[in-house]
């Protein structure tokens, strides 16, 4: 998609009651703002190939950063605002999310690239080319469930920007063990008994409500300390 494409993208855009509705290569995609008051950044993160923005981190995050300053912008892809069930190749998400990326620019905000599982690997993918000021990956996918071999670690240490990895004690995509050594720059978040969206049982010593409490405040920390 050409600069010229992408730019006249942005200017197709409109705002509806469900959230602003941006045409891509790909299909439509969606960006439901949460808007910070004397905002300084942006956070802009999508969604798994299993669900849509409404996960819990994901809910969560644009509950919690908005009142300290950083805007949250929920980005659905072309194939979740269409209603289909199966996400598409890597590629077609990453088409996508390059084709909304100039009306995540608009508020003139630095822009914090983020997703969760595939979502996250989209940014580590686009992130540096688009010029965000960072990246977070929640629920990381470092390798499909029992196939520790097949790792996607070189998409996360590729980056070239801070990068912060949140990710669930007993996430079956990886645990934070697994992950190799991380460059500088990077660093990495375990939830204790956390799965892949970050569903802690029951009998765990910690419940729901403060998992994501330590989501959004290793998030917000974070944010404090990076330079956007």
């Amino acid at each position: 998609m050409s600069a010229e494409q992408t730019e006249q993208s942005a200017e197709n855009s409109r705002t509806t009651a469900a959230g602003e509705i941006v045409p891509t290569p790909a299909g439509d995609a969606r960006i439901t703002w949460h808007r910070a008051p004397r905002a300084r950044a942006v956070l802009a993160v999508s969604h798994g190939a299993g669900g849509g923005i409404e996960a819990r981190d994901l809910r969560a995050l644009a509950a919690a950063l908005p009142p300290l300053g950083v805007g949250v912008a929920l980005v659905e892809q072309p194939w979740r605002v269409a209603g289909k069930k199966v996400a598409p190749a890597p590629k077609t998400l990453d088409i996508g999310w390059r084709a909304l990326w100039p009306a995540l620019r608009k508020p003139g905000l630095p822009v914090v690239a983020g997703g969760r599982s595939a979502g996250a690997r989209v940014a580590c993918r686009t992130a540096r080319e688009l010029g965000a000021s960072a990246v977070l990956a929640l629920s990381f996918p470092l390798h499909p469930p029992g196939k520790p071999e097949r790792s996607r670690a070189e998409e996360l240490l590729g980056t070239g920007l801070p990068t912060l990895v949140v990710q669930g004690g007993r996430d079956p995509f990886g645990r934070p063990e697994e992950f190799p050594e991380l460059p500088a720059g990077t660093e990495l978040v375990g939830i204790p008994h956390g799965d892949h969206g970050f569903a802690v049982p029951k009998k765990a010593d910690i419940g729901q409500e403060e998992a994501l409490a330590r989501i959004t405040g290793a998030v917000a920390e974070w944010l404090v300390r990076v330079p956007l």
